[in-house]
């Protein structure tokens, strides 16, 4: 059985998982990108019971009637994802992992609200660090 932990940006909260994830997916829904302020996010989906807080405490946060979205209140990283439609599932932000690699990406979903130029993205000059200055 494998363990991953991770935690959020300034280390107030962290989490272990305990298992195997049900998948790994990229989601392109307006809803993620405006909560993470990111054009994609990498969410990997396990049994409820498999992720443990072991230090502080996330804030809750209801976007939707059956959404809840957990984050640490004082940088305000995004966590877990929990769909009422969905019970006993948590999702978790993989880019919050210590070793964000961990857990391979299996695939993209919400697909029909991808930024148009995100499609495209894999094909834009690319540097290992900032562009050289003008």
């Amino acid at each position: 059985m494998s363990t991953i932990t991770g935690g959020c940006h300034c280390g107030a909260i962290r989490y272990e998982v305990q298992g195997d994830a049900m998948v790994h997916a990229l989601c392109h829904c307006r809803d993620c990108r405006l909560h993470a302020g990111a054009p994609v996010v990498g969410w990997t989906m396990y049994a409820e019971g498999a992720v443990k807080v072991t230090k502080g405490e996330p804030k809750v946060y209801r976007s939707s009637e059956h959404v809840r979205r957990h984050f640490c209140a004082d940088c305000g990283t995004g966590l877990f994802y929990f769909n009422a439609s969905m019970p006993g599932i948590v999702d978790i932000q993989s880019a919050t992992y210590d070793d964000p690699e961990a857990v391979p990406v299996t695939m993209q979903i919400q697909v029909a609200e991808r930024l148009r130029w995100m499609k495209r993205a894999h094909e834009l000059p690319a540097f290992d660090r900032f562009p050289p200055q003008p």
